[in-house]
């Protein structure tokens, strides 16, 4: 028996309160699953887009930035 299985076999047993707390809780999972996918997928754009930067000209000196902004 699967672990899918063995779990579907345990709920069915349960009581409809227990097999709705079940359910909230695999969605509670499902959502974090997605949302940790997500921040894989960020973190790993992000390192994409700022690939290389190192080695790139800096068109700004350190005194340009602490330049006050004309108003």
């Amino acid at each position: 028996m699967t672990v899918a299985e063995n779990i579907i076999e345990r709920v069915r047993l349960l009581p409809a309160p227990l097999q709705a707390e079940v359910l909230d809780f695999v969605e509670f999972l499902a959502n974090k699953a997605d949302a940790e996918e997500r921040e894989a997928w960020s973190r790993f754009s992000l390192a994409q887009a700022f690939r290389d930067m190192e080695s790139e000209d800096c068109l700004y000196s350190e005194q340009d930035i602490k330049e006050p902004a004309n108003d």
